[in-house]
């Protein structure tokens, strides 16, 4: 599951960011001071960190700059009520990937999160095998058995999301962005058909599947 740790001081921001977040299917940290934040950020894994600006013990940019200097290339987005162009800069010399300023709306902050996460999402292999299943993402082709299997663009899209992401939960929101985009409205419906459409594909029994696994109430999970 993708987990993000916050850094937020004041209680009812870290309270309203902390359930949007877990709203969209992530696993979330909350923290309140700066110097116990770097301890986390540089000993535990996380995906993400929002780190806001102004906290007690150290101050955003101090727990950035120790994050960097740690090696940790988690991706960091800084939040801050502050909007002078130097305290943005500062932020991103410092090794941070975003900066968002107070009070912005959960729609931007959900967009800029994902964002940041695609971006440090590692690339999918040329070639990526599982079972019987060869994946060749530079041909565009599936073959199973060493045969061609006709997957559709959409499936295709699914399924370079799930290896690029395997052994995570992907809510069916991430997923749907992944294939179809974020400007489309759709059913989450849509999603699970065309999971169907890849399990009795791509399984060796698509009534038991190995691979495409649904994780009640939170989203699917490829494990590989």
């Amino acid at each position: 599951m993708t987990r993000i740790l916050v850094v937020e001081d004041e209680p009812g921001i870290a309270f309203a960011l902390e359930a949007d977040l877990q709203s969209e299917g992530y696993a979330v940290v909350v923290e309140s001071r700066g110097d116990e934040a770097s301890k986390k950020a540089r000993s535990e894994p996380y995906d993400l960190v929002l780190l806001d600006v102004m906290l007690p013990g150290k101050d955003g940019f101090e727990v950035c700059r120790e994050i960097r200097r740690a090696g940790v290339k988690t991706p960091i987005i800084m939040l801050t009520a502050k909007s002078q162009e130097a305290e943005k800069v500062m932020g991103l010399e410092l090794g941070a990937d975003d900066y968002i300023t107070k009070p912005f709306s959960p729609r931007e902050l959900r967009a800029r999160v994902k964002a940041a996460l695609r971006r440090a999402a590692p690339d999918a292999p040329e070639i990526f095998r599982f079972g019987d299943v060869d994946v060749d993402f530079a041909r565009g082709e599936v073959r199973r058995g060493g045969k061609i299997v006709d997957l559709s663009a959409l499936e295709f899209k699914l399924l370079s999301a799930f290896v690029k992401r395997r052994g995570r939960v992907l809510t069916r929101e991430q997923l749907l962005d992944a294939a179809w985009g974020r400007d489309v409205s759709l059913n989450d419906r849509v999603v699970d058909n065309h999971i169907v459409g890849l399990r009795r594909k791509l399984e060796p029994d698509p009534a038991q599947p190995r691979f495409f696994l649904n994780i009640r109430g939170m989203g699917y999970r490829f494990d590989a």
